[in-house]
């Protein structure tokens, strides 16, 4: 058993036992404490008594559905919050992450998966907890001059590249849908398109690339946006 991160307590909210279980042998080998809730009516006063490190939240449950559930926990709580669902259409996906969720998966899943998930949001949980003389980040940015440097080597961006960019750096390992992005980026708000969204994040790949190891730095998510994700 890997005991690197005993400290770590996540809250599996699932109604199915099987998954429920199978969840928690998975989590229990990779050295997590974990606490199981099978109805969507206990998880918020659960959460403000034994505040959880992260939360494997169903969609569907008896009770109070994950989409409240998440509503909710947000108004007190930051914890990582990683929706499983078995409604796979878009807009589920995209209003688990606008409503405060941090990731999402779809059923039927691999442990493996969810796992590789879990791990990587306490990855970045512990870079955001590091004092900031202590992050290596390679991108640096500088608001007022709205300018941002790559490995100490400043960037050619364009007013709307460089909110971009900025939104997704300042909450790494954060997803974004697409729709919230543009919100950020125009501050006329105009209509555009999915594609130019697209578009800036193409842009920005190539000039990032040119000075980083890692030239998908800015991750894609299927169906639903964008994530910055650098985790050395």
């Amino acid at each position: 058993m890997n005991t690197t991160e005993p400290q770590h307590t996540v809250l599996v909210v699932e109604d199915e036992a099987k998954i429920a279980q199978l969840l928690r042998d998975y989590l229990h080998n990779s050295g997590y404490n974990t606490h199981w809730i099978d109805s969507g009516e206990t998880v918020v006063d659960w959460v403000r008594q034994h505040q959880p490190d992260l939360i494997l939240l169903d969609l569907m449950l008896p009770g109070k559905d994950g989409v409240s559930i998440c509503q909710e926990l947000r108004g007190f709580s930051e914890a990582p919050i990683i929706m499983i669902t078995a409604r796979v259409e878009e807009i589920d996906r995209v209003l688990g992450l606008e409503i405060g969720a941090n990731d999402y998966i779809c059923k039927p899943f691999s442990p493996r998966e969810v796992m590789a998930r879990v791990k990587a949001l306490f990855r970045t949980l512990a870079y955001r907890q590091q004092p900031l003389n202590q992050k290596h980040s390679t991108i640096v940015l500088d608001e007022q001059q709205m300018l941002a440097t790559v490995s100490g080597h400043a960037l050619e961006l364009t007013p709307v590249e460089f909110r971009l960019l900025a939104t997704l750096v300042n909450q790494p390992g954060r997803i974004f849908p697409r729709a919230q992005l543009m919100n950020n980026i125009y501050d006329d708000h105009r209509m555009v398109t999915d594609r130019t969204v697209d578009s800036h994040i193409k842009n920005l790949r190539k000039k990032i690339a040119k000075h980083h190891s890692d030239p998908e730095i800015i991750k894609s998510v299927y169906s639903v946006g964008y994530k910055f994700e650098e985790l050395g």
